[in-house]
Formats: structure tokens, sequence, C-alpha cells
């Protein structure tokens, strides 16, 4: 029984949310950015890096210190973590190099300031694998995590399961906001992400089997999913957000970047309770 409760819940945590992120974005973006007080792109980059970086620095980073870890170990898993998206991402780059190149080089100047070239029209960004490899590792520790709760108590599991699939509906509005810019196909983004939401359950199957023996790496797996995190806010998703715009476009990318935080640190400090 709890072998199946878990693996439904995994599987519901895990591709549910990544469906509801995508049926999020659909609506918000038909909205159309033309008329006033609509959600365009520019307001999802903002969700997304605000509700990664939270993700990182109040939920994932926190937890992986409450254990029984040493933070010096754990600091450098963080700065091996970063390294080694920052080289993933120089790898993608540099193999989708000419395109890249060719798809810069083809759009014109639609202003004045160079600053701006690339911006309004973005060339297709890397980041891909990077935000694919942290959340397939985080959704992992995402399973280990419900398996756990559901190893001591059924009703626990469905609300840390409830949790998990509010927890990762921001996040992976951001990993599709990723995917997008680099691939450009929407469904092909969507089909990536999912199957990365289908380690949940896979983590759940392992947690319910080996819990015991995996704890102890577990603050490891969330310190990995961080420097993804990490990485694809700053080095991403905030770059696009920097060009100049009008107060009220400012304050809007402003709002929109503390909804993503206020958003993943609320549902986190109730997972954290519930748990």
């Amino acid at each position: 029984m709890t072998l199946i409760a878990t693996l439904l819940a995994t599987l519901a945590a895990g591709i549910g949310s990544v469906w509801l992120a995508a049926l999020l974005m659909r609506l918000g973006l038909q909205a159309g950015p033309a008329r006033p007080g609509a959600i365009g792109p520019q307001h999802l980059l903002s969700l997304a890096a605000g509700a990664l970086l939270a993700t990182a620095f109040m939920n994932l980073l926190p937890e992986a210190f409450e254990s029984p870890a040493g933070a010096k170990e754990l600091f450098a898993t963080l700065l091996v973590g970063v390294v080694f998206f920052f080289l993933l991402d120089k790898a993608e780059l540099w193999h989708h190099g000419h395109e890249h190149h060719h798809d810069h080089h083809g759009q014109g100047h639609d202003h004045d300031q160079g600053h701006e070239h690339g911006h309004a029209h973005p060339p297709a960004r890397t980041g891909g694998w990077a935000v694919l490899t942290g959340d397939s590792v985080h959704c992992f520790g995402d399973g280990i995590l419900i398996a756990s709760a559901f190893v001591a108590d059924l009703r626990l599991g469905l609300v840390a399961a409830l949790a998990v699939l509010a927890h990762e509906v921001p996040h992976h509005m951001g990993d599709l906001v990723v995917l997008r810019q680099s691939s450009r196909n929407s469904r092909a983004a969507l089909v990536k992400v999912s199957l990365a939401g289908t380690t949940t359950a896979l983590g759940g199957l392992v947690g319910v089997f080996l819990v015991g023996q995996l704890h102890d790496y577990l603050p490891y797996f969330l310190v990995v999913a961080s420097s993804s995190f990490i990485y694809v806010a700053l080095a991403d998703l905030i770059p696009q957000l920097q060009k100049r715009l009008s107060a009220r476009e400012t304050a809007a990318q402003i709002v929109w970047l503390l909804v993503g935080i206020v958003l993943v640190s609320l549902v986190g400090g109730l997972a954290h309770h519930g748990h």
C-alpha cells in the first residue's frame, strides 16, 4: 500500500506540477503583451528568477545545512556545482556556437543602444542542460522526502506530496522559460521537463526501500540542486531582465521577482511546518 501510494503521489507531484506550470504560463501569455497589465514573457522571467533563487536560498540550502553534514563540505559542493554548470553551459554554447552566432547577427538593432541588442528578440539561450540536470536532482530528492513521509504516515505523505506539487509549479515555470529560449520549441520543452519530473517517482521508489541509507547523502543532493538554480537564475534569467525599461515596466519586473520569492518562501514554509 505504501509503495503504490508513494508511486502515485510522486508521479502526480513530479509531472502534474509541470503540466500545471505550463497551463498557467499559457493562460498568462494568452492575455497578450499589448494589453495594459497583461502577463508577458518578461514577467515570467522575473517570476522564474525569483522562484529559483528563493528555492535555493530559502528552502534547499537551509534544509541541507540543518543536517549533520559539515558546512565546509556543503559549501565546497555548492562551489563545485556552480562551476560544473558553468562548464556544462560552455560546452552547450560551444556545441551550438554557429547556430547562435548566425541567429544573433541575423537580428537588427531595434534601438540605438547596443545594450538592448539581443534582448528585444533574444537568441536561443543555453542553460537547458543545467536546469534539467538540477531539476532532475531536485525532483529525485523530492521523491525521497515524499517517500520518507509516506513511510512515517499515509496522511503526512499526502500532505508532503501536495506541498511538493505546489512548491514545484514556480520552479517548472522557470525551467520551461529556460528550455523554450534554448530550443524555441514549446512542446519539446514540456516533454523534457516532464521527463525530469518523472525522477520524483524514481526517488520515491528508491526512498521507500533505501531511505535509511540515502538519508546521509540527501544534503548534498539539495546543494547540487541549489547550485543549478542559482547558476541559471543569475547567469541566464536575470541578465535578460537587465535592459532599459520605463519606470512602470521596471516596477513590474521587481514586483514579479518578489512574487516568485514570496510564493516559494510561503509554500516552502508550509511544507516544512507540515513535515
